[in-house]
């Protein structure tokens, strides 16, 4: 028999023991294994029992009892009114979840909305006051600008942030749909939801309360659409643009030009400039209306956009999924040190994956766009872009095969900025005589077709190759004020479109102030219907008063002297401190704005009103939930 005292210890890669073998005869015999935990149902016996054997229907018994301890326990902490509390569930593998109903849910909703609304509101009117918001990586950022600040809000308490991440929703909603106006989309959101969430607490019938504040709103926004003054000058312009600027009447003075210059559809685009000035610049440029393909090719986290610096242009009329027919002209961008722009009918699969991997791991600079239009507009396009930058569209019809690209195929401008709806190419590498050759055979081709959808397609693409861009160079002595002015140049531009889109009213919010009378015309099917009507026409004196109050003034003050009288064009004019014609003052706000905010604002603060449950994360779980996920350096696959 084998002498099994003695072993040679395995050579494992590390130093190798001296001494030979290693003697484990001495090495006392390893403790016993513990023994396995006793059973649920053994530790429901008596320990003087002796053993017993236990059947299915044992251990069914045993369970049934556990299980109805419990729920006796549960019924008993209910009793107590532990009902009142927010439930907390747990589930294997996730975040804990703590629910909240009826009036709790609401409350902690209303809080975060009037923390987050608060912190907005001061940058309202003339006379508001700047938001300094801490950056995480960057240096501290000062702003007037409604949206900015709100997106830098965040709570602790999950069940606030519920609620101040939907006052986000309607800042972005009506940034997006208007351009301006998240201030006063904020303000009438918290104004709506804390007369809503009353009204439902004192037992106001919801469906009711729905139906009397959309009559309200509906009434509204047609009486505001009836009452828009239509502006074409550059003087009515120039006062929408400065009285969306706070007031400063050389960012007006800007946009108004740069409006002229291009024409009320024209393509303007602000960017830091390299100066203490202010400077605006025209260059030839064209706007294509599709935006980037993943966003995962965004450069600029807070404009959500992709800026190209004296791009290369790939222009393809296929699609292309190929990961091998991309790499060629990689190789040149790589080589050459550029930016890579493709324009292509598709980029999908394993193409599109290679493309965002290679952006994220290897630093390339690169973006992808949809081709816009379809069939013979697309091609006309693609001809178009062609021209402008000094490529040539890649095509097998033309003999151009995208696997042995050339350098020359490819077209240049001096930037490119891309975005989730449009792409802007400003001062193409194109030879300026084609381009005029260009232009002038969208012109015939204008006056000959007989097609009118011909004749307009004509007329689009002649005003993106020959309108040109409006580039305003914002200047400032630091980042700090350079980001501030630029996020109020942005304001007041949009405002300015908006202005011209649909009209402009009275400003400083003595139009819904007036608008309130309008309601009073309503005929409501009951009590409740009623008191949601009210609960708008309170709402709608929240702009002034907030303004008023900005300035160092009793809103009500101001919202009395003005409701006695009957010329709808006076108002409170808060950076002088008068009554004013706020038409003849310059003081105007374009219809779109305001109606997009009281529309986003009513429908966002009606289902708040309505929400008798609330589930969030609970803080401490989603901060170790968080801690076990492994580092991810932007992106991983």
């Amino acid at each position: 028999m084998a002498d099994t005292s003695r072993c040679t210890a395995p050579y494992l890669g590390l130093s190798k023991p001296s001494g030979g073998p290693i003697d484990l005869s001495n090495v006392p015999p390893p403790p016993p294994p513990p023994p396995p935990p006793a059973r649920p149902e053994e530790q429901l016996e008596s320990a003087h029992e002796p053993p017993r054997t236990y059947t299915s229907a044992t251990m069914y018994r045993a369970a049934t009892s556990a299980i109805s301890r419990s729920s006796s326990a549960l019924r008993k902490h209910l009793a107590r009114g532990g009902g009142g509390e927010p439930q907390r569930l747990w589930a294997r593998g996730y975040a804990a979840k703590e629910v909240a109903f009826g009036v709790g849910a609401r409350a902690a909703m209303l809080q975060g909305v009037n923390d987050l609304a608060d912190a907005v509101k001061v940058t309202m009117g003339p006379k508001g006051r700047t938001v300094i918001i801490e950056g995480s990586y960057k240096g501290p950022k000062i702003t007037k600008d409604g949206v900015t600040v709100a997106k830098s809000v965040e709570f602790e308490d999950s069940a606030k942030n519920v609620g101040a991440n939907l006052v986000k929703q309607v800042a972005e909603a009506t940034n997006k749909t208007a351009g301006d106006g998240t201030t006063c989309a904020t303000v009438l959101t918290q104004a709506i939801l804390t007369e809503g969430c009353k009204a439902v607490a004192a037992g106001v019938n919801v469906m009711d309360l729905r139906n009397g504040i959309n009559k309200a709103i509906n009434s509204i926004t047609s009486h505001l659409k009836s009452k828009a003054w239509k502006i074409n000058s550059p003087e009515e312009i120039n006062q929408v643009a400065t009285i969306s600027a706070n007031g400063e009447k050389e960012i007006g003075d800007l946009i108004s030009k740069a409006m002229e210059k291009v024409g009320k559809d024209g393509v303007i685009t602000i960017v830091d400039g390299k100066t203490l000035d202010n400077e605006l610049e025209a260059v030839q440029g064209m706007k294509l209306s599709r935006g980037y393909i993943s966003p995962y090719f965004v450069t600029d986290e807070k404009t959500q956009k992709c800026e190209m610096e004296n791009p290369l242009i790939l222009i393809h009329d296929k699609k292309i999924s190929s990961m091998n027919s991309l790499l060629p002209v990689l190789e040149i961008s790589i080589k050459n040190r550029r930016p890579l722009l493709i324009v292509a009918e598709d980029v999908e699969g394993e193409a599109l994956s290679m493309l965002v991997l290679n952006k994220h791991r290897a630093g390339l600079k690169v973006c992808a766009v949809k081709a816009p239009g379809f069939g013979d507009n697309r091609r006309h396009n693609l001809d178009d872009m062609a021209v402008m930058t000094g490529g040539e569209v890649v095509s097998e019809e033309r003999g151009l095969d995208l696997g042995k690209i050339q350098q020359q195929m490819l077209g240049t401008a001096k930037k490119v900025t891309v975005s989730l709806d449009d792409t802007i190419i400003l001062d193409g590498g194109g030879d300026k005589k084609q381009i005029e050759e260009r232009c002038q055979q969208l012109r015939e081709s204008f006056e000959t077709s007989t097609a009118m959808f011909e004749k307009e397609k004509a007329q689009e693409r002649l005003s993106k190759l020959s309108g040109g861009v409006a580039v305003l160079k914002i200047g400032g002595a630091s980042e700090a004020e350079v980001g501030e002015k630029k996020d109020r140049v942005t304001d007041a531009l949009n405002a300015a479109k908006a202005a011209v889109e649909e009209g402009i009213v009275p400003g400083g919010g003595v139009a819904l102030l007036y608008a309130t009378k309008e309601l009073d015309k309503i005929s409501t099917a009951n009590e409740d219907e009623k008191i949601g009507v009210q609960i708008i026409k309170n709402a709608l004196k929240a702009p002034l008063m907030t303004i008023a109050a900005n300035a160092g003034i009793d809103g009500a003050i101001v919202i009395g002297k003005l409701s006695e009288q009957d010329d709808l064009s006076l108002g409170y004019d808060a950076s002088r401190g008068e009554y004013v014609d706020m038409i003849k003052a310059g003081i105007i706000d374009p219809v779109k704005v305001i109606r997009t905010a009281l529309q986003d604002a009513a429908s966002v603060s009606l289902l708040m009103t309505t929400t008798e449950a609330a589930v969030s994360e609970l803080p401490a779980t989603k901060a170790r939930i968080a801690s076990r996920m492994p580092q991810m350096g932007g992106m991983d696959f």
